[in-house]
Formats: C-alpha cells, sequence, structure tokens
C-alpha cells in the first residue's frame, strides 16, 4: 500500500479526552485518556470488539452523546485548532454536516421511516446553505447519482423501507457528504451489508475520499476493511488505546498482545481449519473495569505479575509505533521505569 503524505498541521487532534457515563449514580470512563490525531486527507481506522469504547469515541468527537447520562468529563476535540467541547449545541449544528460529518452503523434506524429520501437529503442542504427548494431538489437528485443511485429522479420521492440496505446506505452517504466536509466519521458503513455491497461501498467512500480532499476516520471491528482502506490504525481496548501505527505495520509487526489475538483470530484462505481461533474471556463491562494495571490482563496468554499493578502508558518507538504493554519497559510510568 503506498503511504500517503502527512500534513504537519493536523485536521483533528484529540487530547486527553474522558467520556463517562452515569451507571447506578457514579461516573465510569468509557473513553479514557485517548489522545490522537487525524492528518489532513488520511483514512483512520479505530478497530476492537465490541464495548471497546469505538462508537462512543466518534459520538465524542461529533458532539452526539445523550446528554442525560453521559459528558465529556477532561481533555478536548480541536478542529481546524477550534476546541469542539467548548461550542454552544447551535455552534455544533453549524459544524455537524458542514465540516464533519458521520455515517451510522444501520441505515434503517437512521433514516426517518416517515419523511422521503428527498425531503431528508434536503433538509441537510437547507441548514446550511442558502438555496431554493428547487435548487435542493436538483442537488439532492444530483448527489444520488453521484453515490451510484440510478434512478436518482424517482428515489427522491421514496421512503426508506422501499430502499434495500445497501441503496439505504448510499442515501446515507449522499447525506453525509453534501456539504462536502473535510472530516467524515463512518460507524461501522458496511456492518449489515452482504460481501459485494461491501466492496462497493467501500470503492464509494474511497473515490468520495480522494475527489474531496477529505478525511476518514473509520470504525470497525473488520480487519479486512481495515486492510483495504486505511493509512494508520488505532487499536482500543477497554476504552483505551492499546496501540497506534500505520497500516502495514500493524499487520506485518504488530506489538501489543491484543492486537496480535486480533490478527490471530482471522481464518486464512491457505490454512485448513477445523475450529476458529478466538481471544478467551470477554471485554470488561464499565462497571468492573480495572481501576489499576493493563485492561487485558485476564485476557493476555503474555500477562506478567505487574500487568496486574502497573498501568501502562501509550509511549512511542523510534519508528513511530505507539504501543501500551509492559513487555516494552519503555510503557512503564515515567517513575518506575524498569531496565531488564
Amino acid at each position: 500500500m503506498d503511504k500517503k503524505p502527512v500534513e504537519s498541521t493536523p485536521l483533528l487532534e484529540v487530547k486527553n479526552l474522558q467520556t463517562a457515563f452515569s451507571i447506578n449514580d457514579s461516573w465510569h470512563n468509557a473513553v479514557d485518556d485517548v489522545s490522537f490525531q487525524v492528518g489532513r486527507k488520511r483514512i483512520v481506522g479505530v478497530v476492537g470488539e465490541s464495548g471497546c469504547g469505538k462508537s462512543v469515541l466518534s459520538l465524542s468527537v461529533i458532539g452526539l452523546l445523550p446528554k442525560v447520562n453521559s459528558q465529556i468529563r477532561s481533555g478536548s476535540v480541536l478542529f481546524k485548532g477550534k476546541n469542539l467541547t467548548h461550542l454552544s449545541e447551535d455552534e455544533m449544528n453549524d459544524v455537524r454536516g458542514k465540516d464533519i460529518s458521520m455515517i451510522f452503523q444501520e441505515p434503517m434506524t437512521s433514516l426517518n421511516p416517515v419523511l422521503t429520501i428527498g425531503y431528508q437529503l434536503q433538509e441537510v442542504l437547507f441548514n446550511h446553505m442558502n438555496i431554493s427548494k428547487a435548487e435542493a431538489r436538483e442537488k439532492s437528485i444530483a448527489l444520488l447519482k453521484s453515490v451510484g443511485i440510478s434512478r436518482s429522479e424517482k428515489l427522491v420521492d421514496e421512503y426508506p423501507h422501499q430502499l434495500s440496505g445497501g441503496m439505504r446506505q448510499r442515501v446515507m452517504i449522499a447525506m453525509a457528504v453534501a456539504c462536502q466536509p473535510k472530516l467524515l466519521i463512518a460507524d461501522e458503513p458496511t456492518t449489515a451489508l452482504d460481501v459485494t455491497v461491501q466492496a462497493q461501498i467501500l470503492e464509494l467512500l474511497k473515490e468520495i475520499q480522494e475527489s474531496n480532499d477529505m478525511s476518514i476516520i473509520m470504525i470497525t471491528h473488520d480487519l479486512g476493511v481495515v486492510a483495504e482502506m486505511c493509512d494508520e490504525v488505532i487499536v482500543m481496548y477497554g476504552g483505551k488505546i492499546v496501540e497506534h501505527t500505520d497500516v502495514d505495520t500493524l499487520f506485518y509487526a504488530p506489538k501489543h498482545p491484543y492486537t496480535k489475538a486480533l490478527l490471530h483470530s482471522i481464518p486464512r484462505m491457505e490454512d485448513d481449519v477445523e475450529v476458529l481461533n478466538t481471544i478467551k474471556g470477554i471485554v470488561p463491562s464499565l462497571v468492573n473495569m480495572p481501576r489499576t494495571g493493563c485492561r487485558f490482563v485476564n485476557r493476555c496468554p503474555h500477562a506478567m505479575e505487574d500487568c496486574s499493578s502497573v498501568t501502562p502508558v501509550l509511549r512511542q518507538d523510534s519508528q513511530g509505533h505507539d504501543v501500551a504493554c509492559l513487555l516494552y519497559k519503555n510503557s512503564y510510568p515515567s517513575k518506575g521505569v524498569k531496565t531488564s
């Protein structure tokens, strides 16, 4: 895979982000001290099992967390240097759709079932552009054509339930890129689609990304999607980043035991597989999350005595590979660095 050049000034910079949910009158961190950058024109994958904090991270960035029982407790989300966590709801509404857009996992639950496709597309345009109703309809048809829908003139007057899953996902993509945002967050955009349609959707996203000079955060549990789409990869576990590197390094020289376990669980065409490889145990729930030590310790085949009491720090090696694991002495906290 050819590596794209990285511009010095990041489009998005997340610093020490901590997002918590209120459960039984106590706050529990679903995203815990997460920091990363998204360069301009880059595709960054975020991977991990369900419950690792991927979707909460994306909702924190775009400001769509439920205010009743969740909050960003500390940290910052800088988009073009502006801290989004300090913006009011009206100010965030100006950012959403215009500068940052999101494609959700299941389009059937994201699209309004009682409104036509055209109405929902035009609503996005009216919110961010000063155009007439006729112009909005024409642009909606053009947007649907741009995402590969041939009968766009008729489809604008149809309802979500009249479309297939792949067509609904194309509509969601058209809505997301309607105002040519610079950052697109795609949260499991191909999960409910069959393999053929999935390949078409991924190819469409790459074409749009390249033509609009757009950056993408690709949230997924599918490492095949990561290999196909991404320039770099963030691996999350228990609300923390445990590894961050470019996509080639992740597949050919992974460091964290969790990353290695994820890769090992993928069946290979050339292998005669009778039993699929799995990772023993499950991701700890928010209320049972370890407060100290490595959160992967109970599932890790390489766990040491320190792993239960010393919390590893995400640090970068000389090759720019970030990892948080006590197998590497650089990950020990500064006050307790150990030497071999």
